[in-house]
């Protein structure tokens, strides 16, 4: 499937908004793929794979076995380079620029190189930003960084734009798998209004009212993972 970010971009002109559903390859059964396709939300535009830590092969096993049931863009969310898989449609390349180790920084971006060297996914440069959503996350044990606290809205537009500014095509403001709180609607609004590229909110969004508000705020695109698992909106 080619040209997702452009088709991203053009939705987005015409003031469409977009729902991804992430699945975690970890907790996924690949034998109810079927089923987990025919219980997704009304409105899911893409689906997102990933996390931060999965076995090796889980990822493309997860990404083979949803493609069979849908049409939807299907899009790595990788934790590391292991996660790469040619069965998917693109990847966000992930930066996690909110924090301040090398190895999410760029070392697991260098790793992932021989891979999607002659790879067909579609790469979108993406800065991710880690907010804190009230309680230790997977990715911030995973990397070792610190969420930037809620508080510190200046603080997270500036690395959002520094994320723009060095050639991110997508800033994806992250509260964290199981977050208690979702990233603010004031932080979703400043960086809304300093950055000229697509937006991105995910973690701790569990109801419909969660939804519609990170969206009024300016999300573009809206990622939610537990409250899927957990059985969908409330």
């Amino acid at each position: 499937m080619n040209g997702l970010y452009s088709q991203l971009e053009a939705k987005l002109a015409s003031g469409e908004k977009q729902l991804a559903v992430l699945i975690d390859p970890d907790k996924f059964n690949d034998t109810e793929a079927e089923e987990f396709i025919k219980r997704l939300p009304e409105g899911v535009t893409h689906i997102f794979v990933g996390g931060s830590t999965v076995e090796d092969e889980k990822t493309a096993l997860s990404v083979t076995a949803v493609k069979k049931y849908t049409n939807l863009p299907v899009i790595l969310f990788p934790g590391s380079h292991t996660q790469i898989t040619d069965a998917a449609d693109g990847i966000l390349f992930l930066s996690l620029i909110s924090g301040r180790n090398p190895e999410y920084l760029i070392e697991q971006q260098v790793r992932s190189v021989q891979k999607l060297r002659d790879s067909k996914l579609e790469i979108i440069p993406t800065g991710y930003v880690l907010i804190d959503g009230g309680k230790e996350c997977a990715v911030q044990r995973v990397s070792n960084t610190r969420p930037i606290p809620q508080t510190e809205v200046e603080t997270v537009v500036h690395t959002s734009l520094a994320g723009q500014f060095s050639g991110k095509k997508l800033i994806y403001l992250e509260a964290g798998s199981g977050a208690l709180k979702p990233v603010s609607e004031e932080i979703v609004g400043e960086v809304k209004k300093a950055i000229n590229i697509p937006l991105i909110v995910g973690g701790g969004i569990r109801s419909r009212e969660q939804l519609e508000r990170a969206f009024k705020a300016g999300a573009d695109l809206v990622v939610i993972g537990t409250a899927f698992e957990n059985g969908g909106l409330n």
